[in-house]
């Protein structure tokens, strides 16, 4: 399927970087990506979705991929809400949001934070408001980790690898080098804004239980968790909490997939997705 890449504006200036394809007409879908990933995480997911019939655009989110770090180091769920709303207002109607981790946080305040219905229906990829303290300390290591970056991209694979040691190594690592850049250096490094790491609420892993929680309560769209059944991300009792602030919740759960669920069995999430959307915002 065949989709172009433009740059969003935003308020701030910052200039978004998004995959767009499908049918502006048909029902639309936002993807947002974790932190530390790119918009190439949902490569197939996008697919797929553009093969049901969807309006799909797939962003970059500030700080990362192709999109502007931003100058004043401003990465806020505040700041990540304020450019996904610039976005949503380009579309021809109310979209569902599909965020993982970071992206999800962003979703879910999005839509419970602001006055009028701004979206369809939400999609949060194994995030809840109250994260597993033991996932999310293994997020924050694997990302403050090699700030001098590595010599190649092997270097980058064994990273990922102790990172993620359930899921089968690639033989060829040169995918990852759509998440490295080569700097003056001469040595690979992470391609996102090092500034994002040094906010005092700090956006991956999300650890803003507060706001998520009251943004929570004030959602009224239908809403999935896609749950990674061996992530440490989405506890039971932080499923259950989440269920408290959100009765209505609907959970689809991944077997043999941990936090990063498409990456690890994409063609289940692809089914579990497309299957809920289909239900709350068909293609006519």
């Amino acid at each position: 399927m065949q989709f172009e890449t433009r740059r969003f504006s935003v308020p701030s200036g910052v200039s978004i970087v998004g995959d767009v394809g499908g049918d502006p007409s048909h029902p639309a879908v936002i993807l947002q990506h974790g932190g530390g990933q790119t918009r190439h995480s949902w490569g197939k997911a996008m697919r797929d979705l553009l093969t049901a019939g969807y309006h799909v655009i797939n962003l970059d989110a500030r700080g990362h991929g192709d999109s502007d770090w931003a100058p004043d180091g401003n990465y806020t769920i505040e700041a990540l809400s304020q450019d996904l709303r610039a976005v949503v207002a380009t579309v021809q109607s109310k979209p569902a949001l599909v965020g993982a981790s970071m992206g999800g946080a962003c979703s879910l305040f999005t839509v419970g934070t602001t006055d009028e219905e701004i979206a369809s229906a939400l999609v949060l990829v194994d995030f809840i408001p109250h994260i597993g303290a033991e996932g999310a300390a293994k997020i924050a290591a694997f990302m403050q980790a090699k700030p001098e970056g590595f010599a190649n991209v092997e270097e980058a694979a064994d990273a990922v690898a102790a990172y993620n040691p359930h899921r089968r190594r690639p033989k060829n690592a040169s995918g990852l080098m759509k998440n490295l850049r080569l700097r003056a250096d001469g040595r690979l490094h992470w391609h996102w804004d090092p500034q994002m790491l040094m906010s005092r609420q700090r956006i991956e892993p999300p650890i803003f239980i507060a706001k998520i929680s009251d943004a929570a309560r004030r959602v009224r769209v239908p809403t999935l968790l896609v749950r990674g059944l061996q992530s440490d991300i989405v506890t039971e009792q932080g499923l259950r909490e989440f269920q408290q602030l959100l009765p209505g919740l609907e959970v689809y759960d991944v077997a043999g997939a941990g936090h990063m669920v498409a990456g690890d069995d994409n063609d289940a999430f692809n089914r579990g997705v497309i299957t809920f959307l289909k239900h709350h915002l068909p293609v006519i």
